[in-house]
This record gives C-alpha cells, sequence and structure tokens, in this order.
C-alpha cells in the first residue's frame, strides 16, 4: 500500500532527526536511542556507503518512520525505497527524482532555496518542500518570505538549525516539520553516546509539543 502524503506519513512527527551514519553497525543502538527519546521519525542521507543498509536496518526496527535524505537521482530512490525509506528527501528540486518518487508511491520532499524553485516545485504537484541550507539562507526571514506569497505550501526547513532555534522554527504555521542533525551527530556515534542522542532527541520532540 502506498501513501504519497507526508504528513500522513510521519503522523504529526514535527521534528525530523537528519542522521549521517558511517556504519550499519550503528543502526540498531541508534534507533533504539531515537524511539526512547520519542521520536517517530528519521531521515537517513544517503551519504555514506552503508546508507541503504542503514535504512533497511532502521526501517526493520519497527519504532520510526525512516525516510532517505540526500537523494539525488532516481535510482538512489528506488534503491532507498526497497530497502524500507517511507519518505524521499533530496537537496535540491530534480523532475526525475519526483516522477520516480511518484510511481514507487512515497512522499518526495524536494528542497528549494529561491521563488523560482519553489514555484518549479508547486507546478509539479508538490505541496510540501524543503528549505535548505535553511539558516545559511536566512532562517526565518526568508521562510516567512516565501511562505507569505505562496500560503498552500508546507516547509521542512534544514541546515543549520540546531535546538535553540527549534521553536522558532515550529511556530510558523507554514512549517509542518524541522530537519535536524545535532539530535545524533557523527561524533555522538563514533563515541557510541546513545545515552546523549536519547537525551537531545527527548529535549527536542518535548519543544515541538509545547
Amino acid at each position: 500500500m502506498t501513501d504519497t502524503d507526508l504528513p500522513r506519513v510521519l503522523a504529526g512527527a514535527r521534528v525530523l532527526p537528519v542522521l549521517t551514519v558511517p556504519s550499519v553497525a550503528t543502526a540498531g543502538p541508534l534507533a533504539d536511542a531515537l524511539a526512547a527519546g520519542g521520536a517517530r521519525c528519521a531521515e537517513v542521507t544517503f551519504r555514506t556507503p552503508d546508507a541503504e543498509l542503514v535504512v533497511k536496518a532502521m526501517a526493520a526496527h519497527g519504532g520510526l518512520v525512516v525516510g532517505a535524505g540526500t537523494v539525488l537521482t532516481p535510482q538512489q530512490a528506488e534503491r532507498a525505497v526497497a530497502a524500507g525509506a517511507r519518505f524521499v528527501v533530496s537537496p535540491g528540486f530534480d523532475e526525475e527524482v519526483v516522477a520516480k518518487c511518484r510511481e514507487l508511491g512515497v512522499p518526495v520532499v524536494p528542497g528549494v532555496a529561491t521563488a523560482t524553485e519553489l514555484m518549479r516545485a508547486l507546478k509539479a504537484g508538490l505541496d510540501t518542500v524543503k528549505l535548505f541550507p535553511a539558516e545559511p539562507l536566512g532562517g526565518l526571514q526568508t521562510l516567512r518570505a516565501l511562505a507569505a506569497p505562496f500560503p498552500r505550501t508546507r516547509f521542512v526547513p534544514t541546515g543549520g538549525i540546531d535546538a535553540s532555534r527549534l521553536a522558532a522554527y515550529l511556530a510558523h504555521p507554514a512549517v509542518l516539520a524541522v530537519g535536524g542533525s545535532w539530535m545524533a551527530t557523527p561524533d555522538h556515534l563514533d563515541r557510541g553516546d546513545y545515552g546523549e542522542i536519547r537525551r537531545l532527541t527527548a529535549q527536542a520532540v518535548e519543544r515541538s509539543m509545547t
């Protein structure tokens, strides 16, 4: 059964941990720590050789809705969904990636940085986009400027956002969810600091509910 509606797939989750996982060996403990912290979804970036295996392992965990990020080609999208990804995120807008995700029946969230890119995404029939890289682009000021002329668009701002900025982004009515890597960084994984991952995740989830 397919579902191309991202809000339904995320089931109300408003914090999206963005994960760059160097080894599949960390996938199980990482999924445990995120779920224990209250996360209901996670995005695994296709930036490492083990990314496909990490998606598969975390999707099998059962406690998280797992998506694939940094998807650049239709082939990557196909591999990600075959591994268990329930949604696909790209850093930019690519018509072929969008078409492949529709064929596969999964939500796709393309990245936009300008009004022109946003208009291309809307023309393709999408109503949810990733503002990327959010903070370097101007953060909330840029989000507000883009949201004003496109009132039906939902945003998933990602890039440079940390715990201190989370609540401000979530307070904007156009924001569906916020993506961030501060909850589980490669450094946390290198140290095996799953307790800290759980703590930071719980803190972020709590802030998303206030």
